[in-house]
């Protein structure tokens, strides 16, 4: 998984997470992307983070019940406010002859703006910036 950045959330699909057809709700796939992209973003801003926007998200393959869903999400660009980090899903599923394959399922671009604990825009800490070369 070289350059997908760190392993940030790893879940198993679940009945509970699917649509009429079975298959897994992209929405449940989306608030995953956010989860990870929020977890890398918050190595900058510990205090808290809040999304301002997600970038086109293509599905190219579905997910099942039972996959193991990996997002993978690393920081991409760093602003006085603003990160933004790249996401991308992969899952874990038997193929037909019984082994384990990982399928990529979709990637995504996420920015989120450092807040503190009333909700007001802070600056990102150059220290941290210079930390992680940004």
């Amino acid at each position: 998984m070289k350059g997908m950045g760190e392993p940030r959330i790893k879940i198993v699909a679940m009945p509970s997470d699917t649509n009429p057809a079975g298959n897994i709700f992209g929405g449940w796939i989306l608030s995953q992307i956010d989860l990870a992209g929020a977890i890398a973003a918050r190595e900058l801003a510990p205090i808290r983070v809040v999304t301002i926007s997600m970038k086109e998200v293509i599905f190219k393959e579905p997910v099942f019940i039972g996959d193991i869903v990996s997002c993978y999400a690393k920081i991409t660009n760093v602003g006085s406010t603003s990160i933004t980090t790249r996401v991308k899903v992969v899952v874990q599923r038997l193929n037909a002859q019984g082994f384990c394959e990982c399928v990529p399922v979709t990637t995504a671009e996420v920015t989120y703006v450092s807040v503190d604990e009333k909700g007001e825009k802070k600056s990102i800490d150059n220290d941290l910036k210079r930390l992680h070369g940004f």
